[in-house]
């Protein structure tokens, strides 16, 4: 095999297959970038571990057809530093392969190809929707999802197409976040649960790449998702398992809320945390004009802040908040405004969410496209 390819082009093919390779391996081989010169002039380049996929293909000028497989980093290693030149690979009598750059040259070994498992094919029915809004919406709602492995299910995040709306959903049990789009294509009433881990690099690698064509193929325990933009694709097998109805938690009423500036806010909750225990709560009361933030830690620190804020539908609120879980939350919101909503249980010994939502001002809301509850913490008097 022998090909000569842009340097750039070739550097940005090689980073997007191997930013999905995970950095410790359990087999060799899955470690290896599969590179495929066609006759065609294409040259494809993937990876793959079983679960998740990535798969480009590119101009270059193929002298010889044929297919290599290398070792995914070291390849991006050395692209990502080849000096502004054209690049010529080709396969060497000694089995290795040689990669040539202007004054560069490099000589890598060779993994066996035929070793190497075949990449998935989606076939399934497909829809289609706009890569910025996808992006956003992964980016507001992957963060809730768990980083426990011992309940899988919740290590996703739910996909679920019905009305022409795709909805994501994560949640680890003490927060669920919710984000909606709209979705163009024939595939109604179907769900999936993608590892939010992959989802992130989707929405990383596809936010500025037009329209995003998302299939759903296989069965049984391969089924898997395909992402595809332009001349990338992603898949990812699903898992299995049966995701928490959270979606039915979210209130219908939310006429007890306070209105707070979303940066001041933030800024406040980041000052008065600093003197926090790890994983302790800050307490929290929302008053007629303002919402003051209390905080006591190690070595008899403390700290104290109010910002404006108006409150509506009911008397003042004083709970604790998890300082981390509320700042991801106002920094999804991505609105001047957050609206915070005081649920009601008819659990009386249970303490209710608080549902945060954007507000276009004090006096109007936004759209209610993202929704993100968040159970509060017990307060020791």
């Amino acid at each position: 095999m022998k090909f000569h390819v842009n340097r750039d082009v070739f550097s940005e093919a090689v980073s997007f297959v191997v930013k999905l390779l995970p950095q410790r391996n359990p087999q060799p081989i899955l470690a290896g970038v599969l590179i495929e010169a066609g006759t065609d002039g294409s040259l494809s380049l993937s990876a793959f571990d079983y679960e998740a996929s990535a798969r480009t293909t590119i101009e270059a000028t193929i002298d010889e057809p044929g297919t290599i497989l290398v070792h995914g980093r070291l390849l991006n290693d050395i692209a990502s530093r080849l000096p502004n030149a054209p690049i010529e690979i080709s396969t060497e009598e000694d089995g290795n392969v040689a990669v040539v750059c202007g004054p560069a040259r490099f000589a890598l070994a060779s993994m066996p190809v035929e070793e190497y498992p075949a990449i998935p094919e989606v076939t399934g029915q497909s829809g289609v929707v706009p890569g910025e809004d996808f992006s956003t919406a992964i980016a507001q709602v992957a963060f809730a999802a768990s980083r426990d492995d011992v309940t899988p299910v919740l290590t996703g995040v739910q996909l679920a197409v019905t009305n022409n709306t795709l909805s994501l959903v994560a949640t680890d049990r003490y927060r669920v976040a919710l984000r909606t789009i709209d979705w163009d294509g024939d595939q109604q009433d179907v769900q999936a649960l993608v590892p939010a881990r992959t989802l992130i690099e989707v929405g990383k690698t596809f936010a500025h790449g037009g329209n995003i064509s998302i299939a759903f193929s296989g069965e049984g325990d391969r089924e898997i998702i395909a992402f595809t933009a332009g001349n990338k694709t992603v898949t990812s097998l699903l898992i299995k398992g049966n995701f928490p109805p959270v979606q039915r938690l979210f209130p219908d009423q939310t006429g007890h809320y306070a209105v707070v500036s979303t940066s001041d806010l933030t800024e406040a909750v980041r000052r008065v945390a600093l003197v926090l225990d790890r994983s302790a709560p800050l307490r929290f009361t929302f008053a007629q004009n303002d919402v003051t933030m209390d905080a006591a830690g190690g070595d008899q620190a403390r700290a104290s802040e109010s910002v404006d804020s108006t409150l509506t539908g009911g008397d003042d609120v004083t709970l604790g908040l998890n300082p981390q879980y509320l700042l991801e939350a106002l920094g999804a919101v991505k609105s001047e405004f957050a609206r915070i909503t005081f649920t009601s249980s008819d659990n009386a010994n249970k303490l209710s969410p608080i549902l945060v939502m954007a507000q276009t001002s004090v006096e109007n809301a936004a759209s209610d496209n993202f929704k993100y509850l968040l159970q509060p913490n017990l307060l020791l008097r």
